[in-house]
């Protein structure tokens, strides 16, 4: 059970800005498939159930694979994503994980990302990555229960 309503929900004019910067987020030419498997990937980091509850539904109906949405965590690892989006990935983790290293995202990872997107992407990825960290820090710290949204 949650602890309390969702703060976005309890400050009303906070809704509406937080919807339409993850719209305008997502508005970028950035293949909405991989903006799922990051928002995924970003929720899974930060233990916000509601929101890898929210990617998982996402990306299966979007009619992606069992192997691609189940090995997100393992991405490194396994054969089910491109070049593309193991650089979307590692750019969300670092993005994600910023206290973890000095360099909070290397060169490499950021060279990677832009090998394989327009500025434009780049900035759609990493509002989305933004985003999503927002929503995981409203709901991660009052519990918010999977599915109840």
């Amino acid at each position: 059970m949650a602890r309390m309503k969702n703060p976005a929900m309890l400050v009303p004019a906070a809704m509406q800005p937080i919807q339409e910067l993850a719209k305008a987020a997502r508005s970028q030419d950035v293949d909405q498939e991989l903006m799922d498997l990051v928002h995924l990937r970003v929720s899974q980091i930060n233990s916000c159930s509601p929101c890898v509850d929210g990617g998982v539904k996402s990306l299966r109906k979007a009619g992606v694979s069992d192997e691609r949405i189940g090995l997100v965590p393992a991405w490194r690892e396994t054969p089910y994503y491109t070049d593309e989006e193991r650089a979307a990935l590692a750019l969300a983790e670092s993005v994600t994980r910023l206290a973890d290293r000095t360099d909070a995202v290397p060169d490499d990872v950021w060279d990677a990302a832009a090998d394989h997107f327009t500025e434009e992407q780049l900035a759609s990825i990493l509002l989305w990555v933004a985003v999503t960290n927002l929503f995981n820090r409203l709901n991660a710290p009052i519990r918010q229960t999977a599915g109840a949204w």
